[in-house]
């Protein structure tokens, strides 16, 4: 089989159309990333080269291949209780939260779920019978599926702390040996939804905490500033909105009190 390349003009194309519907902006040294990720969907679908492929995905004929190159084309990388101060700030959110009334929680690219799953462990712990609820969205629907199951391989538990890890992670047996299943009692209360942070969101309502997290930095200036100013409108007041530790909102939104590093907070 003849190695498949990509021209510049061809590269160009894939950049316009991933920006236009994710937001995400390739930068120069990630040519070789999309031949690598996509030269096999080239084969599969029998376009000759990366000109005719994109011609297929842009025309809306084949639905699921355009999903399968969003899904492929996007950077899922994520783990359980990633940058942990963050959830030393949610746990004292939660202590000064009203009992009685529900806790909300966005997680906003969640990935293959680990942000989700671990948001939802503190909020069982610190809530006790108090009402919450998880929403998390993302653009691939490979890793919501990967969510939705809850299922992981073993070495993904390394950073779950030991008394929450017996608490609320099932060790698989049989076929499922070397994988953990997430307890349903955890599972039911985080819904996983394909949205698109490019786009006018749907009614999801307002949230006590968004998580935004590893995403600005795949986004130019003018898109980081829709993506943060459309989902801090629904910040609950005094709600708190998280950034990766890369990220900054300087230059980017201002109406956001800052916290702690990557922390911020919106007014009463």
């Amino acid at each position: 089989m003849q190695p498949v390349s990509i021209s510049d003009r061809e590269f160009a194309e894939v950049r316009r159309w991933l920006r236009q519907v994710s937001g995400i902006h390739l930068s120069d040294q990630k040519k070789q990333l999309v031949v690598g990720r996509l030269s096999k969907r080239l084969g599969a679908t029998g376009c000759p080269n990366f000109g005719d492929y994109m011609r297929l995905v842009q025309t809306g004929a084949d639905p699921e291949e355009r999903q399968s190159a969003i899904d492929l084309l996007t950077t899922n990388e994520t783990s359980f209780f990633r940058e942990p101060k963050h959830f030393e700030h949610l746990r004292a959110k939660l202590r000064q939260h009203p009992r009685g009334r529900k806790f909300r929680v966005w997680s906003a690219a969640s990935s293959t779920g680990e942000e989700a799953y671990s948001t939802a462990m503190v909020l069982a712990e610190e809530l006790g019978e108090s009402p919450w609820e998880i929403f998390a969205s993302d653009l691939s629907l490979r890793v919501l599926e990967h969510a939705r199951a809850g299922l992981y391989p073993m070495e993904r538990t390394a950073q779950i702390p030991r008394e929450l890890l017996q608490r609320y992670c099932l060790k698989g047996t049989g076929p499922y040996e070397g994988h953990f299943l997430i307890h349903r009692s955890l599972r039911s209360r985080v819904s996983f939804e394909q949205l698109n942070l490019m786009h006018p969101l749907p009614e999801v309502g307002t949230f006590d905490v968004i998580f935004l997290r590893n995403v600005l930095i795949y986004f130019e200036l003018e898109t980081k500033r829709e993506v943060v100013t459309r989902l801090a409108r629904q910040l609950a007041p005094e709600g708190l909105f998280f950034i990766g530790h890369s990220e900054t909102l300087n230059g980017v939104y201002s109406e956001l009190a800052p916290v702690a590093p990557t922390v911020f907070k919106r007014a009463a």
